[in-house]
């Protein structure tokens, strides 16, 4: 198994939902640990599994939601930096909106199914803990809940699409 930027993106994924703290994954001379820091941001780093006992790997510090990748693992330093990047919203938002993002990769889904009406509209008003989207990750269906009350101004990206983690999906009005 070769450590790739698509294995790096579940693995990042699955602790960034789950109750684990900690997920190593070694491949040959490649390691992979991902942490989730107290604040929920994760956290990763690589190193070539000879050189490092996990020992060193635990205390090495790192700054949240970054990467260091090895000699071998240079290949997927590179991909990472040529992997297009999330297309940016066609008008900045206003002053006073919030966006709510995307806490994973996946695939968003504004119903919860393909029959049914979305979980949420341009103009409805939602509360802290509603859910407004599924995001499908690793054949998981994950109802994404609001953290922020108000009226959905603007829903950014269109149903069936992959998004990135941290990309906004909608914009609130807290106000509205």
């Amino acid at each position: 198994m070769d450590i790739d930027l698509k294995t790096i993106r579940e693995l990042l994924a699955v602790v960034g939902n789950t109750d684990i703290t900690e997920l190593t994954i070694e491949s040959g001379d490649q390691r992979i640990t991902v942490k989730k820091s107290p604040a929920g941001s994760v956290i990763s780093q690589s190193m070539p599994a000879e050189i490092a006992p996990p020992a060193v790997a635990a205390t090495k510090p790192a700054q949240p939601s970054t990467m260091s990748f090895e000699p071998k693992a240079a290949a997927v330093a590179t991909a990472a930096k040529e992997a297009p990047m999330p297309p940016a919203p066609e008008s900045a938002p206003a002053a006073n909106h919030v966006p709510i993002t995307s806490p994973m990769v996946g695939t968003f889904y504004s119903s919860p199914s393909p029959t049914a009406p979305p979980f949420v509209n341009v103009g409805d008003h939602v509360n802290v803990g509603q859910t407004v989207c599924i995001i499908e990750a690793m054949k998981l269906m994950n109802d994404m809940p609001t953290e922020v009350a108000g009226k959905i101004m603007k829903v950014l990206v269109e149903n069936g699409t992959t998004v990135e983690y941290g990309q906004p999906l909608f914009m609130v009005d807290p106000k509205g």
